[in-house]
């Protein structure tokens, strides 16, 4: 018979996590204004908020961060994770950073002025909420197919390149800093881009003289399912596929609390010196220097073993093999999510699960409350409250998604975990006809206000 899954790993230590009553997470949940982000960890049975900094670290990591240089300048450990880097992605030059959207405020500071345009594959919140803060303007370029969760494309993420072109076309290029991909897509569900689609993006780029910023968080997962799909490239490893990735851009941010399976860390790498040059004195201005960038030399030991772990394939089949284990135990439940499984979660079609509430009051929010008063599970919204409202006319954005994140850790939880939450959001799939009220705002921040907003009920 043919061998079962397994994980690449075994377990050598446990953490207790605590399972509570549903009336202890009604009040937790009022009390933190229902807000998911509000909410204690140890209120939390099994935290699917984020997959950012929340993996579970490798004895060799560990190891690693016994042999930490924390000298100021100069560290052995920036010299290593500089060979990690350049032997993975091919930069030759890079600034560290304490995290990814570190890395975009240092890269933006030097790039982006007021009235700048930035095309990409659907800005995630922070490299948005960076854009607009600066007075320049973020510009959706995905393919329109990613709107549909029913589709079943095996690059979903990619970046409509007509589209593209039409923005390159109608603004100078003084104007566009930089065009911006996305691999993989978060807001899209972790949908991944296809090699072919980045060599589309790096030909208009050059066609029209402007630099390709890749954001890279989850570049491994991307490269994987480029071996996995796309023809043409099942026999070359992991790494030859991101060597070549990288060798179309320009740059690239990381926040390496993803695929390099940290819980603190970030990037920025380039192709050429004068950028390099140029984020410098950022680098040195709100991270430190620029050997050390906000972390600690055992931080950077550990970011460059996690680079190596994170790109090994037998490690990615077993983590992208999770998550499309929970979409198939979905699957079996008739509930909707965007399909296909995306590379780092699975992100619930709230609009068709909650048909009777109103897009006023934050329908994807509403499920995440739902599903964590029905099992303690935290997830996180991807809809009207992480678009923010529009910079100019201060109206809410509705998007044509509004997406529950169920976000897995690296390594953390086991299939049993998968087999719980699946079974919660049955629960709250079947009671949905009842749920026809949601909530809405009592205070915000005017940027990425979804991290800190306070909620009540409709009524």
């Amino acid at each position: 018979m043919e061998l079962p899954f397994a994980e690449s790993y075994k377990i050598k230590m446990v953490e207790t996590i605590r399972k509570s009553s549903r009336a202890e997470r009604e009040q937790w949940m009022k009390d933190a204004n229902y807000n998911l982000f509000n909410l204690k960890s140890d209120y939390v049975f099994i935290d699917l908020l984020t997959d950012s900094g929340t993996g579970a670290m490798s004895d060799k990591q560990w190891a690693a961060m016994m042999e930490g240089d924390e000298s100021y300048a100069g560290a052995r450990s920036f010299f290593n994770l500089k060979e990690s880097i350049s032997n993975i992605t091919g930069f030759p030059y890079f600034l560290p950073t304490h995290q990814g959207r570190a890395a975009e405020n240092v890269l933006f500071s030097a790039l982006i002025k007021a009235g700048d345009i930035l095309p990409g594959n659907s800005h995630f919140d922070t490299t948005k909420g960076h854009i607009e803060f600066r007075k320049a303007h973020a510009i959706d370029c995905t393919i329109d197919e990613a709107k549909d969760t029913t589709i079943e494309l095996p690059f979903k993420g990619n970046m409509d390149l007509g589209k593209l072109e039409d923005v390159l076309k109608k603004y100078p290029k003084e104007k566009i800093p930089c065009i911006v991909l996305t691999i993989t897509n978060n807001t899209a569900g972790g949908q991944p881009v296809s090699m072919e689609n980045i060599k589309g993006v790096s030909l208009l780029a050059k066609k029209y003289g402007i630099k390709l910023l890749v954001d890279s968080a989850r570049f491994a997962e991307n490269a994987y399912f480029i071996k996995t799909r796309e023809k043409g490239y099942d026999k070359k490893s992991i790494r030859e596929i991101c060597l070549e990735m990288f060798g179309y851009a320009d740059f690239m941010t990381m926040s390496a609390k993803k695929d390099a399976i940290v819980n603190m860390g970030g990037f920025i790498a380039f192709r050429h010196e004068e950028d390099w040059r140029n984020c410098q004195m950022y680098t040195i201005m709100y991270e430190g220097f620029i050997t050390y960038g906000g972390m600690s030399g055992r931080d950077m030991n550990a970011l460059a073993q996690g680079l190596r772990e994170g790109t090994d394939f037998e490690y990615l089949e077993t983590r992208i093999g999770q998550i499309a284990y929970l979409g198939k135990k979905l699957d079996e439940y008739g509930i909707p999510y965007q399909r296909p499984a995306g590379g780092h979660a699975i992100f619930l079609d709230a609009k068709k699960i909650l048909v009777n509430v109103p897009k006023e009051e934050l329908i994807a929010q509403t499920l995440g409350i739902e599903l964590y008063l029905e099992g303690g599970i935290r997830g996180v919204e991807i809809g009207t409250l992480l678009a923010d409202r529009d910079p100019e006319t201060r109206e809410n954005r509705y998007p044509a998604l509004e997406l529950l994140r169920l976000a897995i850790p690296r390594r953390v939880y086991t299939n049993n975990h998968m087999d719980f939450i699946a079974a919660a959001v049955k629960n709250v799939y079947d009671r949905r006809d009842s749920i026809t009220r949601g909530y809405i705002i009592k205070k915000e921040l005017p940027i990425m206000r979804h991290f800190t907003v306070e909620l009540e009920p409709a009524k």
